[in-house]
Order: C-alpha cells, then structure tokens, then sequence
C-alpha cells in the first residue's frame, strides 16, 4: 500500500517513506514486538488517528519529510500510527511502539540512530513541532550523535518551552493532545 500522505483514516500500523517514490508505504511487520528502525538516522511521528494537535502537525510534517529528503538522504522516516495511543490501536506492532517508545504525548518526534546492532542516541520531542522547529531539529542531529559517541555533552537544540508552536500555544492556550 502507497499513499502521498497518511490521515487519520489511514489503516493502523507503521509506514517508511520512500524518497525515490515520494509515497508512504505501509510496513507489513506483525508480532508483539516493537518496530525499531535500523537505520543510521531514523526519525519516528508518533501519530494518533484521534488528535487534533496532529492534524495540525501534519501541516509541517509533510512538507518538511520532502523537502529534507530531497537535500539529504541520511535520513528515514516513519509514522507509527494508532487511533488513541498504544490503548486503542488496531495494529499490536504499532501499539508495541507507542509503548516501547513511551509516548503519552502526540503528536511525538523521535530522532535516533541505530549502529553496532543497538539504539546509539535518540531524541524524543512531545508536541507540534513547526516547519522552523523541525528545521532546527532534524538535519543537525548527526553531529548531536557524533558528539554524543565522542564522549562529548550533548544538549538538544530545542526544549519543550522552546518550540514556536509551544509558545503560541501558550498565548492562545492550546497544546498537544
């Protein structure tokens, strides 16, 4: 299965986006197991089919993951997609990964990066990140990994307070779901 994007009618599960293609495909993965990618640089939406912050994230999101893909291809993307967090979720991978993951807030990012068989570093943001925000976020993250495996401290570019949509959100008391 092929879509342009995924929706919050979309069947649940856990989607790869294919640059060469510009589609999403739906992952045929089963088990109780979570889905982890394995791939250098991953980065991960966690997104419930029944959240309106979401919605609103997409907005971003799609445009963000083409556009990224056609400057860089370091990196893959992925949607993990349920109705309502890891409780209410057709898909037991999906579910599996809500709850590995440990997302309780959505929409979330997770940025990581797998080598040597295992999850080197991950990052984790809880909340609408903006076009601005993902733009800060994602391409800079492989010298956050690199520093990180150097021994070196590492301090994420963006704290929950930080991000643009959490300030507005602030000023018009909105939020994530």
């Amino acid at each position: 299965m092929r879509f342009k994007e995924i929706s919050s009618e979309s069947k649940h599960g856990v989607y790869k986006y294919l640059r060469e293609d510009d589609v999403w495909v739906y992952l045929d993965v089963e088990g109780l197991d979570p889905f982890i990618p394995k791939d250098k640089y991953a980065v991960m939406y966690f997104d419930n089919a029944k959240c309106s912050a979401c919605r609103r994230y997409d907005i971003y999101w799609f445009p963000f993951v083409r556009s990224l893909s056609n400057e860089n291809n370091e990196f893959n993307f992925y949607i993990v997609l349920c109705n309502w967090f890891a409780r209410d979720c057709e898909s037991l991978v999906a579910s599996a990964t809500f709850t590995y993951f440990d997302v309780h807030s959505s929409p979330t990012t997770i940025l990581l990066s797998w080598m040597d068989g295992k999850v080197v570093y991950k990052e984790k943001y809880d909340g609408v990140l903006s076009d601005l925000d993902l733009k800060t976020v994602v391409p800079s993250f492989p010298e956050r990994v690199s520093k990180y495996l150097r021994g070196e401290p590492v301090k994420p570019p963006l704290s929950k307070e930080d991000t643009l949509i959490s300030l507005l959100s602030k000023l018009l008391k909105g939020g994530a779901c």
